[in-house]
């Protein structure tokens, strides 16, 4: 009887043991929460200088005279072609009758600087008189215009920009002139 005894009691032992045991792992799980999310990437649109930011002419009387360097310009997009059509580059003067000037009186119109983009819109020599979106009017010369497709919604281009200053039939007085051209993108 003590071994029946003892054989009883110690599976009775590993009963409660084996209970205790699932009870100990049993899982109980909560409801769920939710997070909601929304993630959103604007148009982007930029414009950077990368070369010639600095141009330079050594002007002659009644001669036209090409800057020692181009203007290099970066035009980078990430845009959405069922929102947008076209990606536009422009250049500008602040005030077309004074794009340089030697700071006593003097100026040289924007009429009278050239640019010319061998991979955009102005293929030749055009003078900055052009009325364009961005700039004030008979200041500007506009670059380039791409259409933006499927293909290249995120794209960018580099282009150089060669600028002239043509003196030719004019005068100007000595001096040394400055002043800043403008780009400027648009995307519509």
């Amino acid at each position: 009887m003590r071994i029946h005894e003892r054989l009883l009691g110690g599976v009775l032992v590993l009963v409660a043991s084996a209970a205790l045991s699932a009870m100990a792992s049993a899982q109980v799980l909560s409801g769920t929460g939710n997070v909601n999310l929304t993630a959103t990437l604007n148009h982007a649109l930029s414009v950077t200088v990368t070369g010639g930011s600095s141009v330079n002419f050594a002007l002659a009387p009644n001669a036209a005279t090409n800057g020692d360097v181009p203007t290099i310009i970066r035009t980078a997009w990430n845009l959405n072609p069922g929102q947008i059509g076209a990606v536009r580059l422009y250049a500008y003067f602040n005030v077309p009758a004074q794009a340089l000037t030697d700071g006593t009186g003097g100026n040289i119109p924007s009429s009278w600087v050239m640019g010319q983009m061998a991979t955009g819109t102005p293929t030749s020599y055009t003078a900055f008189t052009q009325t364009n979106p961005v700039g004030p009017a008979g200041g500007s010369l506009a670059l380039f215009s791409t259409n933006i497709t499927g293909i290249n919604k995120v794209s960018s281009r580099i282009d150089n920009l060669n600028l002239r200053i043509d003196l030719t039939g004019r005068t100007l007085g000595t001096g040394t002139y400055t002043g800043v051209l403008r780009i400027q993108a648009r995307a519509l």
